[in-house]
């Protein structure tokens, strides 16, 4: 004779004390661990420390302004959420658009090649956001949005923004350190 379990033979512990994981930590963790599998496959310790991509949420701001803590040293982290680039490179701050300027497809970050990348049309972009000539279809330099400094912050109005070819502030629009 068979035994039928009942729904109440495997009862989900109740989770009032459990500690559940803040996506950030999630994240760092995930990141450790990719670089560690990579260390332990044979890659370079330095290739496995930049291979993950560093994601960043603002620090407040209202509906069109949005705050970040400027970067310690070069780098580039990304704000998926409000389609947001912030980049420090050459003792400069900048915002870009994540969309490339050809067909708004999301850039990349290319750590060995330090540049930015569309994946779509291969067009490459400098850390300061300049167009590569003659890299894929873009025609011009990636967008920027209005920044200050505000303290050992950076503010961006995410509802100004420049494009290279048609706007005076484009080329204004970074914080020097």
């Amino acid at each position: 004779m068979q035994h039928l379990e009942s729904p109440h033979d495997h009862a989900k512990p109740d989770c009032h004390g459990c500690a559940l994981v803040g996506r950030r930590d999630f994240l760092r963790d995930a990141a450790l661990a990719v670089a560690g599998v990579l260390v332990a496959l044979g890659a370079a310790p330095s290739l496995a420390a930049a291979a993950p991509l560093e994601f960043v949420s603002p620090l407040g701001g209202g509906r069109d302004e949005k705050r970040y803590a400027i970067p310690p040293a070069d780098a580039v982290q990304i704000d998926k959420e409000n389609g947001v680039i912030l980049a420090r490179w050459q003792s400069r701050v900048y915002l870009f658009s994540l969309a490339c300027p050809h067909q708004n497809t999301a850039l990349r970050w290319s750590d060995s090649e330090k540049q930015f990348v569309c994946p779509k049309h291969h067009s490459r972009f400098g850390g300061d956001g300049s167009y590569v000539p003659d890299s894929g279809r873009a025609t011009r330099d990636m967008d920027r949005f209005d920044i200050h400094r505000d303290g050992n912050d950076v503010v961006g109005n995410l509802d100004k923004m420049y494009a290279e070819h048609e706007d005076a502030g484009w080329s204004t629009a970074f914080v020097a350190l």
